[in-house]
C-alpha cells in the first residue's frame, strides 16, 4: 500500500461518511430553506439561554459583594500586592 493510497482512503472515509449530514443540508437547503437552517436556530436560542444564565449568575455573586476589588489584588499585578504582603 503506498501513501497516496493511504491519503485516498482517509479523502473517500471523510467524503461519504464524515461529510455526510452537511451534504444533506446542502441539498435540504435547495427544498427548504427555513428546515436547512434550523439546526443554526436552535445553536443561537441555546447560546442565548447560556448567556442569560451566565449573567443572572454574576449578577448574583456580585450582590454578594465578596470581591476583593483594590487595584493590586492579584499577585501577577506585581511584587508588592497587598494579597502576596498578607501571606
Amino acid at each position: 500500500m503506498s501513501l497516496r493510497g493511504f491519503f485516498e482512503g482517509v479523502q473517500e472515509f471523510a467524503e461519504a461518511t464524515l461529510f455526510a449530514p452537511f451534504n444533506a443540508l446542502a441539498e435540504l437547503e435547495l427544498s427548504n430553506w427555513w428546515l436547512a437552517n434550523g439546526v443554526n436556530w436552535i445553536f443561537m436560542l441555546i447560546c442565548a439561554a447560556a448567556i442569560v444564565y451566565w449573567i443572572m449568575e454574576i449578577k448574583k455573586y456580585d450582590a454578594n459583594d465578596t470581591e476583593y476589588r483594590e487595584a493590586k489584588a492579584h499577585g501577577f499585578l506585581g511584587k508588592n500586592s497587598e494579597l502576596e504582603s498578607n501571606i
